[in-house]
Parts: structure tokens; sequence; C-alpha cells
């Protein structure tokens, strides 16, 4: 049990208030919030189950946000979120029964592939852009759904850069505008990280003050994220969370 002293919790409410504004702006956000659990003395399998029910909230005002775009999207939701929801029970119950001796090997390489996908996004937004111009997107929905698959237990067992390798998968096997994909996306990327929050809730260690604090921050992080999207240089914002991203794994990886 961590004991959390004023200073944590205003370390840990400033890092879910960024990381739900970064996830609105460029995605990365748990690279951001997962380390500054690990900072106030969270084991990683402890901090990564915390982070993934403290941000729930911030990726539930983005949903709302795009409620428009989301319309007429029914018949996807539902399948992609069926197979959505059987990838992240996957994923999560991995999380469970990892030991913590392996979780702690991994997580720097977890965290170098998310820097991995945040420095490409704007490579994979360009691909997908492209694709949907000129008519490439097909509908494959077996390769379509076992991406999904994939991309699911990834992102409850770990979760930082799904929402970008997510992006991908759909604006590859569908043919729709960026911004309804997006909107799938993010509806998508909620219903994982609330399957694995109810996962975790039963079978995991999750610290609930911890939860506490930055449920409410990165829900205001995320609002907030909205208004400076239209306002900041996201490229700027982009590299400096894979610099620290890199930061952190690094630090993981030699200590």
């Amino acid at each position: 049990m961590v004991a959390l002293q004023p200073p944590d919790v205003a370390l840990l409410a400033g890092a879910a208030l960024v990381a739900g504004a970064v996830n609105a702006v460029a995605g990365g956000g748990s690279l951001i919030s997962f380390p500054a659990l690990l900072a106030v003395g969270y084991p990683a399998i402890d901090a990564n189950v915390t982070n993934t029910v403290a941000l729930c909230p911030g990726y539930f005002g983005g949903t709302l946000g795009y409620r428009r775009e989301l319309a007429g999207q029914r018949g996807r939701v539902r399948a992609l979120g069926a197979t959505s929801t059987v990838g992240a029970v996957l994923g999560a119950f991995l999380l469970v029964i990892s030991s913590p001796a392996l979780f702690d090997l991994i997580v720097p390489f977890l965290i170098f592939l998310a820097c991995g996908l945040l420095a490409a996004q704007p490579w994979l937004r360009r691909l997908v852009q492209g694709r949907l111009e000129h008519g490439g997107a097909g509908q494959r929905p077996v390769a379509l759904y076992a991406a999904q698959f994939l991309a699911a237990v990834y992102g409850a067992y770990f979760g930082a850069g799904v929402g970008i390798m997510m992006l991908a998968i759909l604006g590859i096997f569908l043919t729709d505008s960026l911004q309804r994909l997006n909107a799938l996306k993010g509806l998508l990327s909620l219903l994982i990280n609330v399957v694995a929050a109810v996962w975790f809730a039963i079978f995991a260690q999750v610290a609930w003050l911890a939860v506490a604090v930055m449920a409410l921050a990165s829900l205001a992080g995320g609002q907030l994220g909205v208004v400076l999207a239209r306002r900041l240089d996201d490229r700027v914002l982009r590299w400096l969370v894979v610099a620290f991203g890199v930061a952190v794994g690094l630090r993981l990886l030699l200590r």
C-alpha cells in the first residue's frame, strides 16, 4: 500500500490532466500518467491497472464530443465492439496472471513501442488519409477483426499508443472520413479501457485513491485537450511526449 503525500497527489493530478489533454491532441497520454504512478512508488503492474481505470473518464469525454460523427456507425460499433471486448478480456487476463518480474522486464520495450507509434503518427495519418482519398480502403472483415482483436489485447495489457494503432487499422480496412474513423476509434478505446478496468477492479490491485485523484483530472484534461487541439502545434507536443517516454523507458531498462 502506497501512502500518498500531498506532493504525490499533486503529481498524479497534474500527470492525469496532461495525459487527458495529450490523448485528445496527439495520443500517448499514458506515457505521462503511467510513469507518474511509478514515480510515487506503485509497482509496475499496479501502476498499469490503476492507470487504465483512471484514464477511462478522459476517453468518455472524447466520445461525448464525437457523438455527431458516430451517427450511422451502429453496425460497426456492434461488430468491432464485440471483437474488442473479447480481446480486452484476454489482454486484461494476461496482465493479471503476468509475473511482476516479467512485466518489469518488458515494460521498457512496451514504452518504446508506444513511443514509436506516437512518433509515426503523422506518417500513419497520411497513409490512412491517402488510402481514403484514393478509395484504397476495402471491406475485409476477417483481417479487420483479427487486427482489431490484437489491438484490443495490447490495449488492455498495456495500452499506450493503442489509439494510434487502431486508427491506422480502421483507415486501412474501412472506407469513411478520417473524422468518423477517429470517432469510432475513440469509442472502441473507451470500450477496451472500461472492460479492462472492470476486470482489474475484480481481479487486480487497483489503487483507488490514485484513481480518485486522477479520474477527475483526466476528464478535465480531455475537455481541455479538445480546446487546445486547435491551438497547439501538435508536432512539438508529440516529440516532447516521445522524448519523455524514451527517457522513462531507458531509465527503467537500465535500473
